[in-house]
């Protein structure tokens, strides 16, 4: 798959709420999963089963979900970039909108590294 199709598989898929079949097609045993400083998790996880276990994670400290947004893919060689928005309430915590920006680094045709930036936390909007 060419860093397009990857791109538009992964927004396709994150539109459907389907995060860890994403994971699981599209990156790489090895991939890499980075995080703003300052966010409650692990800034950095190593390897597809971490990224997978992070996401579990995250949906366990989910309260409720009231919805989200993925843009569409902008591509530049092996990299590709989209703003994703989460309307959540976290266990313990106040519901907020949480906005970012997701970086993809795409190598034979796989996701070897994600980055997120964003705000840690931002007040509720």
């Amino acid at each position: 798959m060419t860093t397009q199709e990857i791109a538009n598989r992964l927004v396709e898929l994150c539109r459907q709420g389907q995060y860890e079949a994403a994971q699981t097609e599209l990156y790489a045993d090895n991939a890499i999963s980075i995080e703003s400083p300052g966010n409650p998790g692990p800034e950095r996880v190593e390897s597809l089963e971490a990224i997978i276990q992070k996401g579990k994670q995250f949906q366990e400290m989910t309260e409720e979900f009231y919805g989200g947004s993925v843009s569409d893919p902008v591509v530049a060689d092996n990299f590709f970039s989209c703003a994703m928005m989460i309307d959540s309430k976290m266990k313990g915590m106040p519901r907020m909108k949480m906005e970012e920006i997701c970086l993809y680094e795409v190598k034979d045709g796989k996701i070897v590294r994600e980055q997120f930036f964003y705000t840690p936390g931002a007040p509720p909007q």
